[in-house]
């Protein structure tokens, strides 16, 4: 049945996301149990709060069309047109009707590949819609090594483990690797579902080649391994073109925009107005950006199942260590608690389930029981420190 709203309808304080996988307010849910090397999530600040001045539009069968204003997609909650729901953290509107139009115009999606930060934006000619600076996984590098070295001093124990095999002989590409770019490709198939883009444009990052030598070896490089994977997968969703480093800087000076050198402070001209620019390269239009805020997005690290800690306890004994499940409840989904309200699941003991807070990742408690815990959603990243809202400041209201 379709929500009632009211005229002070607010979109910026949603407190209980819906039960469906699509449907959620993820908006700072972090399962991290402990950061570890790799990890800089203490070195994300956001200044200001995120401001959603579009609202993404798919009809009935889940196809993206032109984003609408956040008056209208009031009027359309208001008048049971269509039905208000949030995709991980961005408010969206589905039509209950069908759609006066769905032509569609120009859209490009510019993504600036980082080693830290990445950037992506979302723009027509004459809107800027979305503008995005994630982080990027830089901790499996680190994980593998654990993995193997715990593999190694195994066997050299004597104890039951699998046999040495070489991964390299499948032509696989490298675990770190292959996370970095896939965490790229998760992004623009989430954008690619809220909105109708026609064109992406990726700044194209090149691998050092050995001194003295010729150029031939940079295709030996895991790096360019893998950005020609993302690349080949990027054009299924949508035609891609590619930008040298130089080409950004020549655009970007040429709008006269400016780059701040601080890449870890969440700010438009920090890694996003790269990607603006690189957007701006195919649609044109409006000279300078229109929208400045940043919306900050932060990938969640799992600890897999280990057989054992590294270190063993009194005895000789090596306890287990890491999970993706806590009695069932998959760690970082959002939950509903009597007492505590919206969280997130963490760790597991004793029977016990711990429950986090969504805006901090601060525990709450650690002895909360599995029958009192509702499950809503699960969640693979969160929305750094800002909140979903938008300009006009209107907003969801509060479900009984």
């Amino acid at each position: 049945m379709p929500i009632k709203i009211s005229r002070n309808y607010r979109l910026d304080k949603l407190t209980e996301p819906t039960a469906r996988g699509s449907a959620n307010d993820t908006r700072d849910a972090s399962p991290v149990l402990s950061p570890s090397v790799g990890q800089c999530r203490g070195d994300v600040t956001t200044r200001k709060r995120f401001k959603q001045v579009f609202v993404p539009v798919v009809d009935s069968q889940q196809k993206p069309l032109m984003p609408t204003k956040p008056s209208r997609a009031r009027r359309w909650i208001r008048d049971r047109k269509a039905t208000g729901f949030f995709k991980r953290g961005i408010f969206c509107v589905r039509l209950n009707v069908d759609p006066s139009d769905v032509e569609v115009q120009e859209i490009a999606c510019g993504i600036d590949p980082g080693s830290k930060m990445e950037g992506i934006s979302v723009k027509a000619a004459t809107k800027d819609y979305l503008n995005i600076q994630a982080e990027a996984t830089t901790w499996v590098k680190d994980a593998v090594e654990v993995r193997r070295n715990m593999r190694r001093t195994r066997r050299n124990r004597k104890t039951p483990c699998r046999q040495n095999r070489i991964n390299r002989s499948r032509g696989c590409l490298p675990p770190a690797i292959k996370a970095r770019w896939q965490w790229k490709l998760r992004l623009a198939m989430w954008l690619g579902k809220m909105y109708p883009i026609t064109h992406f444009v990726v700044e194209d990052i090149q691998a050092k080649t050995l001194k003295g030598k010729r150029r031939w070896n940079n295709s030996f490089s895991p790096l360019e391994v893998g950005k020609k994977y993302f690349y080949a997968e990027l054009e299924k969703i949508a035609p891609t073109t590619l930008k040298q480093g130089y080409e950004t800087k020549e655009i970007r000076d040429s709008l006269c925009l400016k780059k701040s050198k601080n890449k870890i402070t969440v700010d438009f001209s920090a890694h996003a107005v790269d990607s603006w620019c690189l957007a701006h390269s195919w649609v044109g239009g409006n000279l300078k950006p229109t929208n400045t805020d940043v919306l900050a997005i932060v990938p969640l690290r799992f600890h897999r199942r280990q057989l054992h800690v590294l270190q063993p306890a009194k005895g000789g004994v090596r306890k287990p260590y890491g999970s993706t499940l806590s009695l069932g409840l998959k760690r970082g989904s959002l939950v509903k608690h009597p007492k505590h309200g919206l969280t997130y699941v963490g760790g597991n003991a004793k029977g016990r389930v711990s429950l986090h807070q969504l805006t901090d990742g601060k525990r709450l408690c650690t002895n909360a029981k599995v029958e009192d815990i509702k499950f809503l959603t699960f969640n693979t990243w969160r929305i750094g420190n800002s909140s979903p809202g938008l300009k006009s400041g209107v907003s969801l209201p509060k479900r009984s």
